[in-house]
């Protein structure tokens, strides 16, 4: 459920662990369920998301919805942008997300100003945003 808070919105998100590394996540104002599993390399199946895969999920997801907004305001027309995340793992010390890179293919008949405009945008998803700056980012937009 969402609430008005000082902060913001608030939303509740509740996580059952099954077992086996795996988790049910409920997303309170829908009801609809995600399920995750630890990756290969740390133990796990990997038969879903990783919790570090939803990060960069995250990121490209947030990047398109944040342009998507501009892109509505704007009368832009952004079907069949494609967004691809890639998520590398550091190899040494602690265990954690080393770089994103993110490509964002988008779509023909966008003139400069408008490129700009929607670059900037999504440079400020709050994912993005909310990230450590430990994690290296390599965000290239792609035109045709």
């Amino acid at each position: 459920m969402r609430e008005n808070s000082e902060e913001g919105f608030m939303v509740q998100i509740d996580i059952t662990y099954e077992g086996g590394l795996q988790c049910v996540a409920v997303h309170g104002p829908s009801g609809q369920k995600l399920q995750t599993d630890a990756p290969v390399d740390n133990g796990g199946r990997g038969a879903f998301f990783s919790p570090t895969d939803l990060v960069a999920t995250g990121l490209g997801v947030c990047m398109a919805t944040i342009m998507g907004k501009v892109a509505e305001q704007d009368r832009i027309d952004l079907t069949g942008m494609k967004i691809s995340v890639q998520k590398e793992m550091t190899k040494e010390g602690k265990r954690r997300i080393g770089k994103l890179t993110a490509r964002l293919q988008m779509p023909a008949g966008l003139d400069a100003k408008q490129r700009i405009k929607l670059e900037r945008a999504a440079h400020t998803c709050p994912v993005k945003e909310s990230l450590r700056p430990e994690v290296e980012l390599d965000i290239r937009f792609v035109y045709p």
